[in-house]
């Protein structure tokens, strides 16, 4: 069944990516509706894929599959959901794909990674500032490589600008900033609560994620103080965003990785 729902939910995912693309490459209209409507039913049916995977037995199974699965669940709902109110047809292509290919990797390539956050409330509200400050800070990331994007069509005088699908850069530019502090202040926020509610953060084994973390804690801070203090833009800004984005996939993935994928323990 969970093989069904996944296949079901990738495909509902790449139909509205097929929607999406040819409004990009051509001046023709993106139809929303169409595309919202089917990126709801891929999010509701990737909603309950992850409720068997992650709590369909004791406890909650929280494998990096899972949770990558889960964070572009946030993403691709956050985007979806955007939709409506600005121009996110560029980034959703990236999301879209980005989803399928993680709820499908989480079905059919499982994994196990068992804990009981039912008797650990407080950590639970930890991990899931931690999932919401990560997604936050990818969906920036995204618009940072849009940036990039339409600041090299912009200096190579690219017709494609005129693309009414096309947001302009200096919309994209704010809206990236926007997006940058509320995820810095909820990394921020997860940071307070790792420290005062888990209690071997910096155990042997368990640094790295914090020190990483707060690298890109940094990392996110001095791109806020340089942007609104010096007037940072362009590659600057890209790069610091690409920056603190690989520090924060180190701490939240690294290890799991090599322990989950790599060694297989």
């Amino acid at each position: 069944m969970d093989m069904l729902i996944a296949v079901m939910a990738a495909c509902l995912y790449f139909l509205a990516l097929g929607l999406v693309v040819p409004g990009l490459t051509n001046n023709n209209g993106i139809k929303t509706k169409p595309v919202f409507a089917c990126a709801v039913v891929a999010i509701a049916l990737h909603i309950l894929l992850l409720k068997d995977l992650i709590l369909g037995g004791q406890g909650q199974n929280l494998s990096i599959m899972n949770v990558a699965s889960l964070i572009s669940l946030l993403i691709a709902a956050i985007t979806t959901a955007a939709m409506l109110k600005m121009r996110v047809w560029f980034l959703l292509p990236v999301v879209y794909s980005f989803a399928a290919i993680n709820l499908t990797a989480a079905t059919f390539l499982p994994g196990a990674f068992i804990t009981h956050l039912e008797t650990h409330p407080e950590v639970l509200l930890h991990i899931s500032l931690a999932l919401f400050s990560y997604s936050t800070l990818m969906i920036a990331t995204l618009y940072a490589i849009q940036l990039a994007w339409l600041d090299h069509k912009l200096k190579n005088k690219k017709s494609l600008l005129l693309n009414p699908n096309i947001p302009p850069l200096m919309m994209v530019e704010r809206q990236l900033f926007k997006i940058i502090l509320v995820g810095n202040s909820l990394l921020t926020i997860t940071l307070v609560t790792g420290f005062i509610f888990v209690q071997d953060m910096l155990a042997h084994g368990k640094a790295h994620k914090a020190v990483f973390s707060l690298l890109a804690w940094g990392v996110y801070s001095i791109l806020l103080w340089g942007h609104y203090q010096k007037g940072w833009r362009g590659r600057r800004v890209v790069w610091f965003s690409l920056i603190g984005a690989f520090l924060l996939t180190l701490a939240y993935f690294g290890s799991r990785f090599v322990k989950e994928i790599i060694i297989g323990a």
